[in-house]
């Protein structure tokens, strides 16, 4: 390779992690503004005071499932078609959802558009980290996925501030016209190696079913997504139900707690921790044992948090950052499933895992709702985060250690 062609192969490498690192800001962006600004947009729309909380559960449980929908969608497209259609696809979809839900007047309405749009959400993600996994060199791989998740988990610091200063509806227009902006950004982008050498072949592709072919394989599919659960009990229980926690039978709070806030300060905490978690994993050569003290860390800080009676706002922001910080584990932990599994369903997995954790928000909050009627807000907050870490620790200990591992190869049949 000529001096020429590999400086032009870097700056290609560049700008591939770029656009996938502002593709993941944007999906961070769509994925929470409905979080953000749950209790204004249905207030707004006509819902009762007394209702917000259940009308909005309904909504996210119905994102949730356009989620799940279009990860088991967009990872088959990716690994059958390529991963670059699945991120032009995505984007044109949750972007012209979003221009929609700016103009919602009704529960109902606002959730079918959530449904779309978290179909359109649930491809961004996983074709991004496939495509930084398969082109950077096995011992850079860990970087390139760090700064991506970095970059993107800016997008709920966007959402939080955007939603703050300009009312909903606009913030909705907001993330339209990002969507928009990044789609022109992708035309420059290129396809996967590892893809193209495998386009060809007549191989299964994109087999969803064949990760439950045999034990083995479904086992460690199954181990991937339980690692990742606690991450969105924090972010869908702990700080989304904010307003609910801050009350006067659970935390008692001296100020009302802003699940905007919350959001705001704990996806700082995320891309912080992220950062650290990524560094960590190259300086140990390991994502095994960065994921261990992330999730013990991610423990502690619930448990400040559950047991901070009379919270006030600022102790609220800062313990926010905390939790956010024990789950940035979330680059690590996608990054692992990416990197389980062979070219012909890799994509399958690293679109599936993340959007089914993310859809694991929903049996979550009904076995968190069942819970506290029974035992309160705060005692069923220790027994969801007891039971979570547990799963997810002993679901860690199942897999293989990852780092280094080549990933040029295919799953049989």
């Amino acid at each position: 390779m000529t001096e020429l062609t590999a400086t032009k192969t870097s700056r290609n490498v560049i700008f591939l992690i770029i656009v996938a690192s502002l593709g993941y800001f944007v999906d961070i962006y769509d994925l929470l503004i409905f979080s953000i600004v749950r209790k204004a947009s249905l207030l707004d729309i006509g819902v009762k005071p007394a209702d917000v909380l259940s009308e909005g559960l309904y909504i996210i449980n119905v994102q949730v499932v356009g989620l799940l929908i279009g990860g088991i969608l967009w990872g088959v497209i990716g690994d059958k078609l390529g991963r670059i259609k699945v991120l032009f696809g995505s984007i044109i979809l949750y972007t012209l959802a979003n221009f929609a839900n700016g103009f919602v007047t009704s529960v109902d309405m606002y959730a079918i558009i959530r449904f779309v749009a978290g179909v359109g959400l649930a491809g961004e993600l996983g074709a991004g980290i496939t495509l930084v996994t398969e082109t950077l060199s096995k011992e850079k791989r860990g970087y390139g996925t760090m700064i991506v998740a970095f970059i993107g988990l800016f997008g709920a610091v966007a959402a939080a501030m955007i939603a703050k200063n300009i009312g909903w509806r606009h913030a909705y227009f907001v993330g339209a016209g990002l969507g928009t902006l990044l789609l022109l950004l992708r035309i420059g982008t290129f396809e996967s190696g590892m893809f193209k050498n495998i386009e060809k072949k007549d191989i299964s592709k994109g087999n969803f079913l064949m990760l439950f072919t045999n034990w083995a394989r479904a086992k460690k599919y199954l181990c991937c997504i339980l690692i990742g659960a606690v991450n969105w009990f924090v972010i869908g229980v702990l700080v989304t139900l904010a307003p609910e926690f801050g009350g006067p039978k659970a935390l008692a709070a001296l100020q009302p707690l802003s699940a905007g806030d919350g959001i705001l300060y704990s996806y700082i905490g995320i891309a912080v921790g992220g950062i650290i978690a990524g560094l960590l994993s190259q300086a140990l050569r390991s994502r095994k044992k960065v994921m261990f003290l992330f999730l013990v860390l991610s423990a502690i800080s619930q448990v400040v948090y559950l047991c901070t009676t009379g919270i006030t706002a600022t102790q609220f922001i800062w313990e926010c950052f905390f939790m956010g910080c024990g789950v940035g584990y979330w680059t690590i932990f996608i990054t692992i499933a990416a990197e389980q599994f062979g070219t012909n369903i890799r994509s399958t997995v690293a679109t599936t895992v993340p959007n089914f954790v993310r859809g694991l928000l929903f049996p979550i909050n009904l076995i968190f709702a069942a819970l506290v009627g029974h035992y309160g807000m705060i005692t069923s907050g220790y027994i969801m985060m007891a039971v979570l870490t547990v799963i997810a620790l002993v679901s860690l200990s199942q897999l293989k250690e990852t780092f280094s591992k080549d990933l040029d190869y295919l799953e049989a049949s």
